[in-house]
């Protein structure tokens, strides 16, 4: 947001958070489909019986550790959609109030991937010369700190 603001107040504020979450996913995604990847993090390695099994991808053991109870899991789940500006919405207005993180949303061959989270997001693109093209665009919306965060 501007100012480098994290977290949004108000509706005014929440529209200019979706506003700019939905420009990049136009520019990158626009006429394509999607996968919209969301994790959720475990100790235990099967996947809990009340998420719903529609979209699992796969788990991973992210924590090996000795002792089971301190092991950590992350299950996978992805949907495939065509990309429409604002199809999203609600999950992008979770993640921006931090009640959801970890969510990618990729091309389906996965050179294109948007990382949103409270605060922003991080964009992976194929080439640096699209990256570049993509940062230019948008200057004016980054971090003024000097590390850029």
């Amino acid at each position: 947001m501007p100012e480098s603001k994290r977290y949004a107040d108000d509706e005014s504020e929440y529209t200019v958070v979706l506003e700019r979450y939905n420009t990049v996913l136009d520019e990158l995604f626009a006429g394509a489909d999607v996968y919209v990847i969301t994790p959720l993090w475990t100790a235990e390695a099967e996947v809990p019986s009340l998420q719903p099994v529609t979209g699992y991808w796969q788990s991973l053991l992210v924590e090996d550790d000795p002792a089971p109870e301190f092991r950590t899991y992350c299950h996978l789940f992805a949907a495939r959609r065509p990309w429409r500006r604002g199809c999203i919405d609600e999950s992008l207005r979770d993640i921006a109030d931090d009640k959801v993180a970890g969510v990618l949303i990729t091309d389906t061959r996965m050179q294109r991937i948007h990382h949103p989270y409270d605060g922003g997001a991080d964009v992976f693109l194929a080439t640096s010369e699209e990256r570049d093209r993509v940062r230019d665009r948008h200057a004016d919306w980054l971090s003024r700190h000097p590390s850029g965060l």
